[in-house]
Parts: structure tokens; sequence; C-alpha cells
């Protein structure tokens, strides 16, 4: 398994056709149909499905190309840190951050990056599991901070948990529920609500069924953290989301915590990276600061250590 050949599956992948992933390769279409025959013969599987509506994926060849992300920005990685180390171009950390932390953490961190790194990029992803699960999976991303319950993650991700993030319901100050206290009182209301895997709205309407207390029936299905506060201050309805972010003097203007009771247990916040694949250096350093700021701000977390120079401390309660 070569490395233009991977190559070739991904440009396949994300071109769309043979044609424009020689043309994107800069190669023709015979050298190209040649690497992934090559490849299709030393994995023995058909890669490939080719039929009149184009060029497909089967079942391994899609497994396949996941990994081929990975090791592809694993490799690129390993080129920039050599690179760095040797005093050539700037390193390049690309991070999925949860929300929450624009409203604590992220100036100081941001601050203390940049006086240690000067010349690293920056690229940040919003930190939704959704979306950066598969980017840590294909090696798009280097590490997130999100929300998360480490035994609802797949193996190939490591988690550590970092702080304990309690979450409350929200609503407008007009909202004619502003005063209620009790969970039977917004039964019948509408909600805007993050439904997506692992989400702390999700936690809520398990959390309420378990309970016994009525769960939202007339939901705004929303998957954007900061659409939902804007939805929430601008209507009569009802969100859930991080109290640190609603309490907020200026992520959460115009809104309030509605004092329901009881409330669903806290979720922890963690560090989320790729299971056998170390950080690197600039990489590394973000993610202590991360660490430092959010033990600093948010109390912390009992296990949360710095990351060592060789191996990740890891808190994994599936094991």
């Amino acid at each position: 398994m070569k490395d233009h050949q991977l190559k070739a599956l991904v440009q396949v992948a994300d071109s769309g056709s043979i044609r424009a992933a020689a043309r994107a390769m800069n190669l023709s279409q015979s050298a190209l149909t040649k690497a992934l025959r090559e490849l299709e013969e030393d994995v023995g599987a058909e890669l490939l499905q080719r039929s009149y509506k184009g060029i497909g994926f089967t079942a391994e060849g899609n497994a396949l190309l996941v990994r081929a992300r990975l090791v592809l920005a694993t490799i690129e990685n390993a080129r920039a840190e050599i690179r760095q180390m040797r005093g050539g171009a700037g390193a390049h950390v690309k991070a999925a951050i949860t929300p929450l932390l624009t409203a604590t953490v992220l100036p100081d961190v941001l601050a203390a990056f940049r006086k240690a790194q000067p010349d690293a990029g920056l690229t940040f992803h919003e930190g939704l599991l959704v979306q950066a699960l598969p980017g840590l999976i294909e090696g798009k991303i280097d590490f997130a901070i999100a929300l998360a319950s480490s035994q609802d993650l797949p193996y190939e991700i490591e988690f550590e948990p970092l702080a304990e993030i309690e979450a409350v319901p929200m609503v407008r100050t007009s909202h004619p529920l502003a005063a209620a206290q009790d969970w039977r009182a917004v039964a019948d209301a509408e909600w805007a609500l993050n439904l997506s895997a692992g989400s702390q709205s999700m936690n809520l309407v398990e959390w309420l069924k378990a309970q016994g207390h009525p769960a939202p029936s007339r939901i705004l299905h929303c998957s954007s953290p900061f659409l939902i506060l804007d939805l929430v201050r601008r209507n009569d309805l009802i969100g859930y989301g991080p109290k640190v972010l609603i309490t907020d003097p200026q992520v959460g203007v115009g809104l309030r915590p509605l004092a329901l009771q009881p409330l669903p247990p806290t979720m922890p916040l963690g560090l989320l990276t790729l299971r056998g694949v170390p950080l690197g250096s600039a990489a590394k350093k973000l993610a202590n600061l991360f660490r430092r700021e959010l033990d600093a701000r948010l109390g912390g977390h009992a296990t949360a250590r710095p990351l060592a120079a060789d191996a990740r401390s890891v808190t994994d309660h599936r094991r």
C-alpha cells in the first residue's frame, strides 16, 4: 500500500470521477487507474464500483477511504512537524471547540498560544460531536474539546474529562413562562433543541423520560448552539444549554435561565484525541493551554493533568 495509491483513492472520492481526479493530480487517467488497480490487488478487495452513473465505492472502499485520509493527514502532520523543528514553515493546528469556550477561556488561551507560537496557523471548527468525531477519525482535526460521555464514544477516540458542565433551560426575559419552576408548567411549550447524538439536549430528553417528567413534544430542531440562542432571544421558545454560556454578560444578553427543578446531571467537557496518534508540538501546546485555563476558570476535573512529552493522560471509563 503506497502513498500515491492512497492519494489516488482519496482524490477520486473528492473529485467524483476518474477523469476529474486525474486532472487534479496532474496524471493521465491510465496512470491513476493503474494505481487504483494496484491498491485493490494489495488489499485483496474491489474498492470502486463503475457503472453508467459513474464511480461509487464498495463497503471495503469506504472503509479504506476513512483510513487513507487519516494516513495521509498523519504523514503531512509529521512532515510539518519536522519542517518546524528544522526552522521551516510554522505549524498549523486544527481543533474543534465547543462554543462555551469562546465565552470562558478562549481569549486567554489565544493570547498565551500566540505568545508561545506566534507563527503557527490556527483553524477552529464548531465542536459538535457529529462533526468532531469524523474529523478526528479522518485526521482533519488534531483534537476536539467537546461535551461527551466516554461510554458513547467509538473505540478509536480517547477522552480526557476536563470539567463538569451544568446545563439549564433558558427563555427570553419577556417569555410568558419566565417564572416557571416546575417541568409540568412547560410541558406544552415549544423548544429549540439540538438533538444530535451526545448533545446536552438529547441528554435532557432522555433524563426527563427516565424521571417520569413530560419531555418536550413541540421541538424546533437546530444544530447550531448560537442559532438556538438567537432563536430563543427573539421568540417565545425554550432552549437548553450550558449555564456558563447563558449567563455570560455578552452571549446571554436578553436571556434568563428557567428555575426548573430538579435538573439533569452535569455532562463532562473533555479533550478528544485519536487513539494511538500523538499530537504535534503546537497542537499539544494548545491543548495544554485549554486544560490549564479550564482548570482555573471552571474548576477543572480531578483527573486532569498536563500532557506528558510522550503520552497522553486519559480517563477511559470503558476499560
